[in-house]
This record gives C-alpha cells, sequence and structure tokens, in this order.
C-alpha cells in the first residue's frame, strides 16, 4: 500500500487570508498546507479520504488518474467542498464512484450537493455517485475497511483503518472501543491543530501522548495550523512521529 498526503492544513489552510505571521510568510513549501485529504493505492484500488477544498488542484499535482471509492470522515467543509470534482472520475469509467461515511455524514452531504441527486439540465455533468452509509467493516475492492467511530467535539465522525494503516482527523476524543481498534498499527495519522487545547481538535501534547500509548510504528500529524512550523516541531518531535506535508508519500 501506497499513500499520498494531498493536503495537511486545518480548514483555513496555511497561508491563512490576511495572516501575516512568520508560517504564513514561509518560503519553505513544507509550511504551505492545502485542506487535509489522503489518496491511497493498494495495487488496482485508488481510495480517497475525503475531498478537500483544492481537490482539482491537489489531483492534477498528484497526478490521480482513477477514483475507486471515497471514505468520508464528517460533512464540514474544508473535508467535502472538492466534491463536484469527481464529476470527471466518474465521467472516465461511466460508472458511480461510491462514497461511504456515517448516517449524518451522508445525509449532509446529500442536502449540502442535492444538486447531484436531483435531476438538473444536463450541463457541463455532475458527478455520479453511490452514497454508503457503513458501521460495520467493508470491503472496497481488494480493501477492508474498518470505520473508526471518534468525535469531533460532540459531532460523532469517523476515522478508518485499512491493514496496517489508520487515519484519524477533526478528532477531540476517542472511545476505548475505538482505541481497540488502533493497536498494532504499521501507521497512525491524527490530526494536530495547535499547541493549546481546543474544543474539537487534538492538540499537540493530546496527540503525542496518544501516539505512545497506541504505539504504531510511525506516527504522522496532518490538518495543521499556521501555528505549528514546520522544522521547529519536527525538531521536537520523538522519534518514530513526524509532521505530515502536502505531496508526502508513504509505503505502508
Amino acid at each position: 500500500m501506497e499513500i499520498t498526503f494531498l493536503g495537511t492544513g486545518t480548514s483555513h489552510g496555511v497561508p491563512v487570508i490576511t495572516c501575516g505571521c512568520a508560517v504564513c510568510q514561509s518560503r519553505n513549501p513544507k509550511n504551505k498546507r492545502t485542506r487535509s485529504s489522503l489518496w491511497i493505492r493498494n495495487q488496482d484500488t485508488d481510495l480517497l479520504i475525503d475531498t478537500a477544498t483544492e481537490f482539482r488542484l491537489q489531483a492534477l499535482k498528484a497526478k490521480i488518474q482513477k477514483v475507486d471509492g471515497v471514505l468520508y470522515t464528517h460533512c464540514h467543509a474544508d473535508h467535502v467542498f472538492g466534491f463536484d470534482d469527481l464529476r470527471v472520475f466518474s465521467k472516465l469509467t461511466g460508472r458511480s464512484i461510491p462514497i461511504y461515511g456515517n448516517e449524518p455524514t451522508i445525509s449532509e452531504l446529500r442536502e449540502v450537493f442535492s444538486y447531484v441527486f436531483r435531476k438538473t439540465q444536463v450541463g457541463g455533468g455532475k458527478p455520479q455517485v453511490e452514497t454508503i452509509v457503513v458501521e460495520e467493516p467493508f470491503r472496497v475492492q481488494n480493501l477492508l475497511v474498518q470505520p473508526i467511530p471518534v468525535f469531533h467535539g460532540t459531532l460523532p465522525i469517523f476515522g478508518y483503518r485499512l491493514g496496517q494503516l489508520a487515519y484519524i482527523t477533526d478528532c477531540s476524543y476517542i472511545p476505548p472501543s475505538s482505541l481497540d481498534l488502533l493497536l498494532g498499527l504499521d501507521t497512525l495519522i491524527l490530526g494536530v491543530i495547535r499547541h493549546e487545547p481546543h474544543p474539537t481538535h487534538m492538540h499537540m501534547e493530546q496527540a503525542l501522548d496518544l501516539a505512545s500509548k497506541l504505539g504504531a510504528k510511525r506516527t504522522y500529524f496532518t490538518h495543521i495550523s499556521h501555528l505549528l512550523e514546520h522544522e521547529e516541531i519536527s525538531q521536537m518531535l520523538p522519534e518514530g512521529i513526524s509532521l505530515a506535508y502536502d505531496g508526502l508519500t508513504v509505503r505502508i
């Protein structure tokens, strides 16, 4: 399995509009963060986790040629507003792309992108998708996917485990039953927004404690705000834990 971090930023992205801080003005490309999304490739299967706001630009840069399914964590703008650009991939194959999530996520997607699910004029086309509510493990072609229930503040959302990989973002609390699903990993990806505590996201100390408890061979932090400078934070992180950055490719 191979993964690419298409984006690693928070809902604002980095640089943040109007901000003059050192990170937003940095020339280091690792401090340039589009909204968070992941591309997973396993043999002939290509999956996305979320379709971030800049998905079109991310897909062009990564040279994505097909999409066999999308795993949605939740329906917040920064995680879904690239949804319309799935139409290119459904048009290429002539088949609907299956999209997965918990019931609140799928219901809200169908509401936010209602034009996709009702009869409209043809125009430039629209994504052809099949919405699938999931709770238990399921397969997308040759990949077994385990939904991981977590909380984004009080909002129930999903992380996902695929074999030795797990992706958990926009999370402030993981129930004990979900922690059990995250043991024995090769690669753990966690959303970490800043140093200070946050009501709906993990902060640095919380994420470091969790990474130590879960004991994955490698842990990457994503969904990073402009309050964390890449080189500075990289120097303070323990061995086996790294900040992800846009375009980073990792083999699992």
